[in-house]
């Protein structure tokens, strides 16, 4: 279809002009909204309702369903003449050949060229603007004059009648171009705050992407070295198990007995020949021939050895008889050590830490076991000497131990306690304040809280058996609960990682605090009604 065809299905046939947000009835005949919306309103003076196009009439003023299909068509329409150097208006008056308009009258309602432009009126009155094919949206639709100024209580533009005598008389009004400024500084504003939350956003973006690339670099690192590791392991699994199998193999050659049990065979089989000979003398009737058998004496004697071959015997069923199970279970466990310490050294993990707990700390409701190893609950005071570093008000107690480096982890046994926190504090936690020296409930610890009562919390409800991570005062609630009695705590100091696990089957990591640490981390407990136990390596006695 030529653009000239294209151009007139796209004219309004109220205003025979190109459609301005065009709007169609429920019979699918479309019209400019400021047209269709004109007519109607005459009609509805009228007491009656008809399409313009169609004449179907309505009982009822039709709804105006928004053309978005035919609205992108004229635009593009509109685009593809603005890149032909052409506007796709007209002069009105070049009624012989369409000539492009360069202004549009607002009080003639009319599209000027160049020619026309020259001899048009000069007159106030008579507003020029740049080619536009929506004049009646600047014309007011009840008094059909020019909008010129702004209702700021309706938000409605208005014209001169409006503000004097219309609908908005004694409203407050502005000019089109002040409300218009107002408008943009407005716009302006929004836009400034639009930009600042894209850059924030895409910062953000920009970090996350940062982050997912370095994890990624991590994993594909990580997964080449575990593989690598894998790949030893089995080397290692396939020497060991050849160096058991050998060391079993061996054994069963040094004690098979197959030598003896052959001598043995051996001599069983002349006693038997023996016993024969024996027999048969022994049946003979002649006397004679008995006495003068020449070699009954050999028949007669016992070997001399066979004392020695007993206890030999004896020696090898009771004594030595057997595999050395002892050893070869030292072998096997030792190589499996061996490879337990080649893990540990590759991921630079420690044993589980040799946690102590200070009693120069401990509140004085808390009773610390001979062993260091198990803090409990009590309603009897112990009576410790009051030192700078103990507790005043917290039923806390830290370790002994500190960590400033590496990586190392602790566990606990929390079976025995109702309510209880666990976690790392720095040594400048407060002792003798309230509840901001709980731990988690500062900048200078980290732990995790579990409280088997109702709970009345931060987030406006009663939870039973609450169960929280905490830091500086702020808590990340854990969902499920824990499943288990025991808990992991493990730190990489020069990472800034402090995480907790839900030791249950399969483990379950439960959160992960990442900070720059800035002094060293004891570990720390709090126990109310029950009895914590620390499970995590052996202490160590002095000789």
């Amino acid at each position: 279809m030529a653009s000239a065809d294209v151009r007139q299905e796209l004219d309004c046939s109220i205003c025979l002009n190109i459609y301005t947000d065009p709007v169609n009835l429920r019979y699918g005949h479309n019209f400019c909204r400021v047209c269709i919306d004109g007519v109607l309103d005459t009609q509805e003076r009228s007491g009656g309702y008809s399409c313009p196009q169609c004449r179907e009439e309505f009982q009822d003023r039709p709804v105006l369903q928004r053309n978005i299909t035919l609205r992108n068509i004229v635009e593009a329409f509109r685009s593809s003449q603005l890149e032909e150097g052409k506007t796709g208006i007209f002069c009105t008056y070049c009624y012989h050949s369409p000539v492009p308009a360069v202004k549009s009258c607002l009080m003639c309602e009319a599209s000027l060229c160049d020619n026309h432009v020259r001899v048009h009126s000069k007159a106030a009155e008579h507003v020029l603007t740049d080619p536009t094919t929506s004049m009646e949206n600047r014309k007011c639709s009840i008094h059909r004059e020019l909008v010129k100024y702004y209702c700021t209580e309706d938000s409605a533009c208005i014209c001169v009648s409006c503000s004097l005598a219309g609908e908005h008389r004694g409203h407050k009004v502005e000019t089109l171009d002040e409300a218009s400024e107002k408008k943009k500084q407005k716009l302006r504003n929004v836009l400034q705050k639009l930009i600042t939350e894209r850059e924030e956003t895409e910062k953000r973006v920009q970090s996350l992407q940062d982050r997912r690339r370095k994890v990624q670099e991590k994993s594909a690192g990580l997964t080449e070295r575990v593989t690598g590791l894998f790949i030893e392991l089995r080397r290692h699994l396939e020497d060991l198990e050849n160096r058991v199998l050998r060391n079993i193999s061996s054994q069963e050659e040094w004690i098979s007995l197959s030598d003896l049990i052959h001598q043995l065979e051996i001599k069983k089989e002349d006693l038997s020949r023996k016993m024969e000979d024996i027999e048969e003398l022994c049946n003979l009737t002649d006397p004679l021939t008995v006495l003068q058998e020449s070699d009954t004496g050999d028949l007669c004697d016992t070997e001399e050895g066979d004392d020695e071959d007993r206890e030999r015997h004896d020696r090898l069923l009771h004594d030595g008889g057997d595999l050395d199970v002892s050893g070869i279970s030292h072998t096997l466990h030792t190589g499996l050590s061996d490879m337990i310490k080649e893990v540990n050294v590759f991921f630079n993990i420690q044993e589980a830490s040799d946690i102590l707990l200070d009693v120069n700390t401990a509140h004085n409701n808390l009773q610390i076991s001979d062993d260091m190893k198990t803090v409990s609950w009590s309603d009897l005071e112990q009576n410790h000497p009051e030192t700078p570093e103990r507790f005043q008000t917290c039923l806390q107690v830290l370790s002994s131990q500190r960590f400033s480096s590496g990586r190392h982890y602790w566990e606990v046994d929390v079976s025995e306690a109702k309510n209880y926190r666990v976690g790392m504090c720095y040594p400048s936690i407060g002792r003798e304040g309230g509840v901001q020296s709980l731990i988690g409930d500062n900048n200078k610890s980290w732990g995790l809280r579990r409280y088997r009562g109702v709970y009345r919390g931060e987030y406006r409800g009663v939870y039973r058996g609450l169960c929280c991570l905490r830091h500086d005062n702020k808590e990340i609630r854990i969902s499920p609960n824990l499943s288990s009695n025991r808990v992991r705590i493990y730190v990489d100091y020069e990472a800034g990682q402090l995480s907790f696990y839900d030791l249950c089957d399969p483990i379950r990591h439960l959160h992960t605090f990442t900070t720059t640490f800035t002094e060293p981390l004891h570990a720390g407990i709090c126990v109310w009604k029950g009895s914590i136990t620390i499970s995590g390596g052996e202490r160590r006695h002095e000789k």
